[in-house]
């Protein structure tokens, strides 16, 4: 008996050490980031537009056209990946079929982001017509995020209990007023968890942006979904490798910027999803 205890402390203690590891190389990546791009922020740099070939001025268009994005790709992946998961989890029969589906949606989330941009290359803006531009990248990493989606919508929807599926459907509700008005809110607090962590991914990508929607220098706002844009990913790839002398700190301040908007994003998803347990609590 003191064996198996000693040995469950032993395990204990060295998953916690792992635990403390993982979270102060996370946190110092964070501060030092902090440490070196706040001295870059001010008011100007978030408004203005890069000048004197993007060592001046300020970042605006690249946040701007990271918000174009992200909006698009919100607006094509959460509607098509939270319908997908319902039809997975409710509707779908439990066959080989599905199984294969589930795997290859599996499959799919592995694969490497720069085989998605040349995928959006090739369908949205050579085979469609639609160019480099905001739609093609939205949708490029709408297809990049879908994965992640469905993978986390359909395992919130499975931890609700059958229980609440039988009572509503004893109660004269149908199938579909079921899965709206009892299963989804049940499960919204993880379907949110889930939709915050692919948005963040496709904050952050580069790849997928460089072939389809990724200016080099485009300090014109866009006009239409049309238009290509600057993306804080790319503006910082390119500030780091493709602009000679670029001033140290506007490399590091895109950084931080980058960094804060996928954690207002986390945040508000945080807010979403306790809002939701609360009241799933109350009911």
């Amino acid at each position: 008996m003191k064996r198996k205890n000693l040995i469950q402390k032993f395990w204990n203690y060295l998953l916690l050490f792992i635990t403390l590891i993982v979270v102060v190389f996370v946190l110092g990546i964070i501060i030092y980031l902090i440490v070196k791009g706040l001295p870059a922020l001010s008011w100007e740099f978030i408004t203005q537009k890069p000048e004197a070939g993007m060592r001046g001025g300020g970042i605006f268009p690249a946040i701007l056209g990271t918000l174009y994005l992200i909006i698009g790709t919100i607006i094509f992946s959460l509607p098509v990946g939270i319908f997908a998961a319902l039809y997975l989890n409710e509707y779908a029969s439990k066959n080989r079929l599905t199984r294969i589906i589930r795997l290859s949606i599996v499959n799919v989330s592995g694969v490497p982001s720069v085989v998605f941009g040349l995928f959006g290359l090739g369908f949205f803006v050579i085979l469609l017509k639609f160019g480099k531009s905001i739609l093609a990248g939205s949708l490029t990493l709408a297809l990049l995020i879908l994965p992640v989606i469905i993978t986390a919508s359909e395992e919130a929807l499975k931890t609700v209990p059958d229980s609440y599926r039988q009572a509503s459907l004893a109660l004269g509700a149908t199938k579909w007023q079921t899965v709206i008005k009892v299963i989804l809110p049940q499960a919204l607090p993880g379907i949110v968890t889930g939709s915050v962590i692919g948005i963040g991914r496709a904050a952050g990508e580069t790849a997928p942006i460089i072939f389809t929607v990724a200016a080099f220098s485009q300090p014109n706002l866009p006009n239409s979904v049309f238009s290509q844009v600057m993306a804080l990913p790319y503006h910082l790839y390119v500030l780091a490798t493709q602009v000679p002398n670029a001033p140290e700190n506007i490399q590091w301040g895109t950084a931080l910027v980058l960094l804060l908007l996928v954690l207002f994003f986390t945040i508000a998803g945080t807010v979403i999803r306790t809002r939701a347990r609360l009241r799933k609590v109350n009911l």
